[in-house]
């Protein structure tokens, strides 16, 4: 068996979350390691679609001790430039990363005691040991993409992807296409493809969508203005299985609204949701305008809200005529099933959201549906094991881009904490038992987060 190598805090993911908790813990002068099993931002540069925008837009882009700094604050960078940011912020921090490294199980030793200083091993693919008192879990909740089981009742000549795999319209067969679902992927994925010419058809599913601009501001201005990330983040509480996804906003350049009337009046015909396939036939819902309608009340329901904002607080804003809207004049409804053989579609695009994937942590500290068992989204069920990017019951505020800000701090300032209780434990009263090297940035962090929420300790978005 090879020599196990400790480090403090293992940290498994290079995304912009582990990079967050990352650069926390340099900023305390904590140990810690990166582990990725590909590069730095590997799902944004590498696991998405070519032409993938940043729905939360350009201001949301941020890390510890840094800020969008581009000149286009109101826009939607590609995934690809996320990443890009990403990488130069690791390599700037000098941020021990390492990369191209598969962890392929964590164990915990049983009989650990508050004191000791393994709480956790991690075994590599290259048979490697990393053992640490702290493990950092940074894969997030979008790691296993979903397909619905149905797919197996369709032809097998069908060409079926998911939309982890898809990447633009010339790698797709000739013909038309059938996008499943109607969140940020599905509605970007089919624009982009009837921009590109091919024929469209979307199977629609519940969403919400929101104007890209209003009132001479984008929309993430207006959330920074009046404090609207709580409605932007909160989603319904009563989905399961895949994790939901965040409003959908601006079209694939960034200049208009993206909604299924967008879509509509580009050629996209919109179809209801599937319930049932068989061969080349799918059996749908009569759905269309219901999700329309809904999709339209939360659109109108923020302008409500912004228009209310600008008028409490008298900001001298011009209105804007005609107001941005899901027009609903161009939504109709659809038959109940749809052939596909008549209509010449030769590929489906699975845009039906992701799942957890955590079976390389023991099954004691997951649930029975395998996702990990925590409070606030980022305590985990053992000391010393944290999460970094799962929701928070029904809100996604520490998924989002710019919470790995507060989650790194949050996760740093605990393991900070862990280690001068340890230290101060068996140490006598006075300076000798004080941590010198840390104690003024340990309660610097415990001002960073000092908003709590109730019961988890965590901060309050």
């Amino acid at each position: 068996m090879p020599q196990a190598e400790y480090t403090e805090t293992v940290i498994i993911g290079a995304g912009q979350q582990g990079c967050g908790a990352a650069a926390s813990l340099h900023e305390q002068g904590r140990d810690y390691l990166v582990l990725e099993r590909g590069e730095i931002g590997q799902a944004w540069g590498h696991e998405r679609w070519d032409s993938l925008r940043v729905g939360s837009g350009n201001r949301s882009v941020r890390f510890p001790g840094w800020h969008y700094d581009g000149d286009d604050p109101d826009g939607f960078m590609p995934g690809r430039e996320l990443a890009r940011h990403l990488r130069r912020y690791a390599h700037d921090r000098a941020l021990r990363v390492r990369q191209h490294t598969t962890v392929r199980r964590v164990e915990c030793p049983p009989h650990t005691r508050d004191r000791d200083p393994v709480r956790f091993t991690t075994h590599l693919s290259g048979g490697e040991i990393l053992t640490s008192r702290n493990l950092v879990v940074a894969i997030g909740g979008y790691a296993a993409p979903r397909i619905p089981a149905l797919a197996t009742d369709l032809d097998p000549s069908l060409t079926q992807i998911h939309s982890h795999h898809y990447r633009n319209p010339p790698s797709l067969p000739d013909g038309a296409v059938l996008v499943v679902g109607a969140g940020i992927s599905g509605q970007q994925i089919a624009d982009e493809l009837a921009d590109a010419g091919r024929r469209v058809f979307l199977s629609v599913g519940r969403h919400h969508a929101w104007p890209r601009h209003y009132r001479g501001r984008s929309l993430h201005a207006w959330m920074s203005v009046f404090a609207l990330e709580e409605k932007y983040v909160t989603v319904d509480a009563t989905r399961t299985g895949a994790l939901p996804g965040l409003p959908v906003a601006a079209v694939q350049d960034g200049t208009g609204d993206l909604n299924l009337s967008t879509l509509a009046r580009k050629g996209v015909t919109l179809t209801g949701s599937l319930r049932a396939a068989t061969g080349h036939t799918l059996l749908l819902q009569d759905n269309v305008l219901a999700i329309a309608e809904a999709s339209a009340r939360s659109f109108q329901h923020i302008i409500d809200t912004i228009d209310t904002g600008i008028r409490e607080r008298g900001f001298p804003v011009p209105p804007q005529h005609p107001a941005p809207a899901v027009d609903m004049n161009h939504i109709t409804p659809y038959a109940d099933h749809l052939d596909l053989t008549r209509h010449g579609i030769t590929t489906l695009i699975w845009c039906t959201g992701f799942g957890p994937d955590y079976r390389i942590l023991p099954a004691h500290v997951l649930d029975a549906h395998g996702a990990p068992l925590q409070r606030g989204g980022i305590l985990g069920a053992l000391p010393g094991l944290y999460y970094a990017g799962l929701p928070d019951g029904d809100s996604l505020a520490p998924v989002a881009i710019g919470a790995n800000v507060e989650n790194g701090r949050f996760i740093a300032h605990q393991i900070h904490t862990d280690h001068l209780m340890r230290a101060t434990a068996t140490a006598p009263p006075g300076p000798s038992g004080r941590d010198q090297a840390h104690g003024p940035r340990a309660h610097d962090t415990s001002r960073q987060v000092s908003r709590r929420c109730p019961g988890t300790g965590r901060p309050r978005r």
